[in-house]
């Protein structure tokens, strides 16, 4: 058995590291509420770019822009967005699970691979492949939309120049403080944006006349529109981010408290033994005085 001491020691350190916990886990609370507020507040400009595009594309000829062109896939490109912090659970590894499950289909297809990772977790989960063509580190903790841009105009000139062929981004999605999935979204070449089922009869119907032409606003919006979807990636991430880590710490205090608690029961053995083996000294040594 552990003696006093060493028992002592122990329960005062996971005590410290019990307030270390928490209080991350009020710092990540309170910056939360900031990514959370912009996030959502991001989202609808978001829908309505997509329905602006959804409009636009559905009348336009996609020929017409390099950004639309659909050919013979032989080389994607992976987008992965994760945080550049760690302490936030399983958050970044699921990501980085789901690359590595895109990346074995389209290998199995015959498909060469290659990543962007925007966040340092992410590229140190996936540099040893090999295959990361270009990665964005310290970004994650103040971006903004210039950031986007950035990464966003070197996919794309990637694209445009033949050196891959289509691109997909993949990050965490906000569903709750409680819960972020991994998901996956197209980013090359454009694609017309679909409407929901149902949604065609809440709109009102009718075409709408384009000045200047449809084409010339085309042009425009592609590349503000693939901005935006970087930035709203990033969006989802730091709030996922955030989320995640209050959600670890916060079982991290949990789990302090039980070692606290048990701890505590074998410093009151190893006291009680203590106790009781100088009784019997006692005892013993008045038993040999007699």
């Amino acid at each position: 058995m552990a003696s006093l001491k060493e028992v002592k020691t122990k329960i005062s350190g996971v005590k410290k590291t019990a307030q270390i916990t928490k209080a991350m886990n009020m710092v990540a609370a309170a910056k939360l509420r900031g990514a959370q507020d912009k996030m959502e507040a991001f989202r609808p400009y978001t829908s309505k770019f997509n329905d602006a595009m959804s409009n636009l594309s559905g009348g336009a000829n996609t020929n017409a822009f390099p950004l639309m062109e659909i050919r013979e896939v032989k080389t994607v490109e992976l987008v992965i967005v994760t945080s550049d912090r760690g302490l936030c659970g399983s958050f970044n590894a699921n990501i980085v699970k789901l690359a590595f499950k895109k990346m074995e289909e389209y290998e199995a297809e015959g498909k060469k691979v290659s990543f962007v990772c925007v966040g340092k977790k992410g590229y140190q989960l996936l540099r040893k492949t090999g295959k990361v063509r270009k990665s964005y580190t310290e970004t994650m903790g103040s971006f903004q939309m210039f950031n986007a841009r950035e990464i966003a105009t070197d996919i794309t000139e990637q694209f445009l120049n033949g050196t891959t062929d289509k691109v997909e981004t993949l990050y965490g999605r906000f569903i709750s403080v409680a819960r972020q999935v991994p998901a996956t979204a197209p980013f090359l070449p454009v694609q017309p944006v679909e409407q929901e089922e149902g949604t065609e009869e809440k709109k009102a119907s009718g075409d709408y006349i384009y000045e200047p032409s449809t084409e010339e606003i085309m042009d425009v919006l592609q590349p503000l529109y693939l901005n935006v979807l970087i930035y709203h990636a990033m969006l989802e991430v730091g709030a996922c981010e955030h989320a995640a880590r209050m959600t670890a710490m916060d079982n991290a205090t949990s789990a302090c408290k039980d070692i606290v608690k048990n701890l505590t029961v074998v410093y009151n053995k190893a006291r009680q033994a203590a106790v009781t083996n100088e009784l019997m000294d006692i005892v013993g040594g008045a038993e040999a005085l007699k």
